[in-house]
């Protein structure tokens, strides 16, 4: 069956026709809509002081999202760990985890913008080692118990409602990550389906010996629109496009690797990338029934788009492609 995700990142760039206010209640009425038809996971990301509004409180969004659904999953990717402080961290995550009956998973990120570890005073190059202790004392709060941290004895109530805690998975683009968590006994969601980090979590994971481990390689669009006019939505998408695959490329520290980063200066050679999917009805089809894609990712309102042009193709979707889809039952009223 196909994986059906909607995303939300809530940018807003000065070229933008709507407003902060209208993106965010967009958002939530749009996840109100996915729920309703099927979907299976909406997504959150975190990004800090950036000047178009970048969703810097992905888990205050999943509480307000979780009161406004009842089933889809709610994914924080990634939540920038070492920005954090892991208790008030594994409260935050507890409440939200609790709010939404237990729908909240984590991919835990290390950071790569020297800009928020600046704002947040921390040290970038100790990145690494600040995830993993992080990681470590959240495993601990979430049992409920008393434990010593920093001198002090601690404790996190209440607990998640997931036992023994809510899913954790490690992300990144490099070797180094790929090891990191399966060394943290933690699944491996990397930012680009490089076949050869799987093989190196894998390796891994064998040498530690932590045998629950998986990896999921993302595969596809990083970015879907269905139209019944593929050049008239495009040329609306596109300076939103550029604009977003141009801002992620822009923070990228060397080695650093996402599915966005594509290197296009221009709008078309964007186009031509398959990253930013603006497609028929039935070209979708073809993607799922032909091309094998196991999923699809929609990002209605992706660089500050209009709310009204991400539920044209949400609509045009659930008419002429959800019911065509295998394995998927018809939307609820």
């Amino acid at each position: 069956m196909t994986n059906l995700t909607i995303r939300f990142d809530l940018r807003r760039p000065p070229f933008s026709k709507a407003t902060m206010a209208e993106l965010y209640a967009a958002c939530l009425d749009q996840c109100e809509w996915a729920d309703r038809h099927g979907f299976d996971t909406v997504v959150l990301s975190e990004h800090h002081g950036v000047e178009d509004g970048y969703l810097p409180s992905p888990l205050v969004m999943a509480a307000a999202i979780g009161a406004r659904t009842s089933r889809m999953h709610i994914s924080i990717s990634a939540l920038l760990v070492p920005l954090h402080d892991p208790l008030r961290l594994a409260e935050d995550v507890a409440v939200a985890d609790l709010a939404s009956g237990g729908r909240v998973s984590l991919v835990a990120g290390l950071g790569y913008r020297d800009a928020e570890f600046e704002m947040f005073g921390v040290d970038a190059r100790s990145r690494g080692k600040a995830a993993e202790e992080a990681i470590a004392v959240m495993r601990r709060a979430w049992t409920g118990e008393p434990f010593e941290y920093r001198g002090a004895t601690v404790r996190v109530t209440p607990t998640p409602l997931q036992r023994p805690h809510p899913p954790v998975l490690m992300g990144g683009s490099s070797e180094t990550a790929a090891r990191r968590a399966a060394r943290l006994g933690l699944p491996f969601l990397p930012a680009i389906g490089d076949p050869a980090l799987a093989a190196a979590y894998q390796e891994e994971c064998e040498r530690v010996g932590f045998g629950e481990g998986f990896v999921l390689l993302p595969s596809g669009p990083a970015f879907l629109h269905v139209t019944e006019d593929p050049e008239r939505a495009w040329a609306e998408i596109a300076p939103h496009a550029l604009y977003d695959s141009q801002t992620y490329a822009s923070w990228q520290r060397p080695g650093q690797r996402s599915v966005v980063t594509t290197g296009a200066s221009t709008a078309e050679e964007l186009r031509q990338t398959g990253v930013y999917a603006v497609v028929t009805p039935e070209q979708c089809l073809e993607m799922v029934e032909r091309q094998g894609v196991g999923g699809l990712v929609f990002h209605p309102l992706m660089g500050g788009l209009s709310p009204e042009l991400g539920w044209e193709s949400l609509e045009l979707f659930a008419s002429k492609v959800l019911p065509r889809l295998p394995g998927r039952a018809p939307a609820a009223t």
